[in-house]
Order: structure tokens, then C-alpha cells, then sequence
């Protein structure tokens, strides 16, 4: 492979960014909001799952 010298390296890396496509300040926030009422629901279910077995499992072993 081939080495390449840093200041063609930092204008390939320049040349790359440039055609990411950045998300909006909007789009950001919009995202990490639904991320957190994600998680919020995760955290609901696997607490109810939790106490559900909980319970099961105490009723089945007599506790």
C-alpha cells in the first residue's frame, strides 16, 4: 500500500467531510428527544417484566 504524505492526507480527509451531509440543529434535537421517550419506554417494560416474574416466581416457590 502505498504511503501517503500528511498534507495530501488532510486534503483527502478535507475533501470527504465536505460531502457529509450534516444534520440540523432541529433534526438534532428532534432525534435526542425521541431517543429519551425511547428509552423511557424500555425502562417501563422491563420494569414491568421485572415485577411481573418477580412475582410469578414468588407465587410458584411460595414466598
Amino acid at each position: 500500500m502505498a504511503k501517503t504524505n500528511p498534507f495530501t492526507f488532510i486534503q483527502q480527509v478535507r475533501s470527504e467531510t465536505a460531502k457529509v451531509t450534516w444534520p440540523t440543529r432541529k433534526e438534532t434535537g428532534v432525534t435526542t428527544l425521541m431517543v429519551f421517550i425511547m428509552v423511557f419506554f424500555a425502562a417501563m417494560f422491563f420494569l414491568a417484566a421485572d415485577q411481573l416474574m418477580s412475582w410469578g416466581i414468588s407465587i410458584l416457590l411460595g414466598f
